[in-house]
């Protein structure tokens, strides 16, 4: 088998940037240096004038499979994320069936061994009802335990606080929560069908699903995590309140309480509704200016930890229906990383705080082995990026299988133009090895 040799990289890794060859041999990174000598049966890629990053880990997506696949399957939304530079996902367990038993994980992984072009685990579920499951889990295979808090778009609701308990104190795995309170969010539901009957207009979305309720939520179960010493990763932080409650004072890996922002959350705001109405409906919903500039503080200070996307497709059908009867969610993993690049060309983040969130901290947070690092003896999962290379967002070039994006129309001043997964290259300018698929993330615990 033939080495990659990848010749006259910007490379951007734990904090620097440099320039450097890169040797790949069988899966894993073998060298980094400069001016490596090529072989005659090295397979050489010119990276000049391209930047090189790790490929980035998601720790939030929902493919929708199985049993809502008429949305999204993990072979068409693992493609479009290997497209979009992410590498490695963690997916969400509200499924058909939920990802609530020993049973249905493993299938989960059954279909991802089949399908994934991208490495792949998930998250175990949980409910009022299944913590004997939850307690019989292998903390080596699974990524981390998934609570819905006041809030749940697949029925899965921890509300009864007795078990919510004893959940956060007979777990060792980290704990990933959807943090909003659904009494708040009904009461306000119900003050606007008073006003408007079924015809809620979308801008209403970030007064429905309040600053309150998401605070309310998040400060209750820090709360929680505190009295009970577990580890606690709030999702998708949508407010300037929530954000405060965050530490930067220690590293991540000296965190028991961490915090995450999603792509959506830092592109748009409530001016967009007019625009975007249904298109740009998410739990939590995205609000104000002032929110959305919060949101960015905390993550260039590091009160947040992590980047991801909540990749959540529905049909263009399903989000061309009224306020009440429209679900919540969108697709971002094509468009996530390069969202992020923009904001890096507008002056908004540096090239080393995104590489720190999306792919060094999911990596470190969750125990991953090998991967989210450029370093010898690692995975060589590894993206290549064109800085000056501009696409605009539209149908033809989407790869979702919902084929839309709340990003259409958008002009990307970045292009990924090769992702290798696992050595080996899987994606290059724009056409896939079809036959490759991603392994199972492995954990160091």
């Amino acid at each position: 088998m033939s080495d990659i040799l990848i010749k006259n990289a910007k490379i951007v890794n734990e904090g620097n940037i440099f320039k450097s060859d890169i040797l790949i041999s069988g899966d894993v990174i073998v060298d980094i240096a400069e001016n490596i000598l090529v072989k005659d049966k090295d397979i050489l890629i010119n990276a000049e004038n391209k930047l090189l990053i790790p490929g980035a880990i998601d720790d939030q997506v929902h493919f929708r499979e199985p049993g809502l696949t008429h949305k999204a399957t993990i072979k068409s939304e693992s493609k479009a994320a290997v497209a979009g530079g992410i590498t490695s996902f963690i997916e969400m367990p509200n499924t058909l069936p939920q990802t609530t038993t020993l049973k249905d994980l493993d299938n989960k992984f059954d279909l991802a061994k089949k399908d994934s072009f991208a490495n792949y685990s998930f998250m175990f579920g949980g409910t009022n009802t299944n913590i004997e499951e939850i307690k019989k889990l292998d903390n080596t295979r699974v990524a981390a335990l998934k609570l819905f808090l006041g809030s749940s778009t697949g029925n899965m609701l921890v509300d009864n606080q007795k078990v919510l308990k004893e959940i956060f104190e007979s777990t060792n795995l980290l704990i990933a929560v959807h943090s909003e309170d659904e009494k708040i969010i009904n009461n306000n539901l119900n003050a606007f069908k008073l006003k408007y009957g079924n015809d809620i207009p979308f801008e209403y979305h970030p007064e429905i699903r309040s600053e309150e309720a998401c605070l309310k939520s998040t400060k209750k179960i820090i709360a929680l995590a505190k009295k009970t010493n577990a580890r606690l990763h709030v999702f998708h932080l949508s407010t300037k309140s929530e954000s405060l409650l965050f530490d930067n004072s220690v590293k991540l890996k000296d965190k028991k309480i961490t915090s995450e922002v999603c792509v959506h959350h830092l592109w748009f705001s409530d001016e967009d509704y007019k625009k975007k109405q249904s298109l740009i409906k998410w739990n939590p919903a995205i609000k104000s200016v002032d929110d959305k500039n919060a949101l960015w503080n905390a993550l260039n200070n590091d009160r947040i930890d992590i980047i991801a996307t909540d990749h959540a497709p529905h049909t263009i059908q399903e989000k061309s229906k009224k306020y009440l009867e429209c679900p919540s969610g969108g697709p971002l993993v094509q468009h996530g990383l390069v969202s992020m690049i923009q904001h890096f060309l507008n002056n908004k983040i540096s090239l080393q705080k995104i590489v720190t969130k999306m792919c060094h901290n999911p990596a470190d947070l969750f125990q991953i082995d090998r991967r989210g690092y450029i370093r010898k003896g690692y995975y060589a999962d590894i993206v290549l990026l064109d800085l000056n290379s501009p696409w605009k967002v539209e149908k033809k070039n989407i790869l979702y299988k919902c084929k839309w994006s709340p990003f259409e129309g958008i002009v990307f001043d970045s292009k990924v133009t090769h992702t290798f997964i696992n050595g080996k290259l899987v994606f290059e300018n724009g056409k896939f090895d079809n036959s490759f698929r991603g392994r199972e993330i492995t954990f160091n615990r």
